[in-house]
């Protein structure tokens, strides 16, 4: 069974840096592809950043290329999320995902919580 925590969210000033992780159980992590979405209320939710299983192969969003940054530590079974420059519009809600593969990032095996991320101009 995925088992997907999150941690690392909170508020921070337009310009600020957080970092999320992502802790996994329950299945074979270092085999897994991982990713991470947001969510705004009443839009749906969007792909972020996805990481394949040895840490090597990443792709980012365009909104935000350049500013965020996917890793992973498979020993710790930690995925993270290196959020820089944050903006207004970075206000959302952040899932971890577990994926089936790197080419079809659609297909989901299991979904953290989410962790708030808020973003003050």
């Amino acid at each position: 069974q995925v088992q997907l925590v999150e941690s690392g969210g909170g508020l921070v000033q337009s310009g600020g840096s957080l970092r999320l992780s992502c802790t996994a159980s329950g299945f074979a992590f270092s085999q897994t592809v991982m990713g991470w979405h947001r969510q705004i209320p009443g839009k749906e939710r969007e792909l972020v950043a996805i990481i394949g299983e040895f840490g090597v192969a990443t792709r980012h969003a365009d909104s935000v290329k350049g500013r965020f940054a996917i890793s992973r530590n498979n020993v710790k079974r930690t995925v993270y999320l290196q959020m820089n420059n944050l903006e207004p519009e970075d206000t959302a809600v952040y899932y971890c995902s577990a994926h089936q593969s790197f080419t079809a990032p659609e297909k989901i095996l299991g979904w953290g919580q989410g962790t708030q991320v808020t973003v003050s101009s």
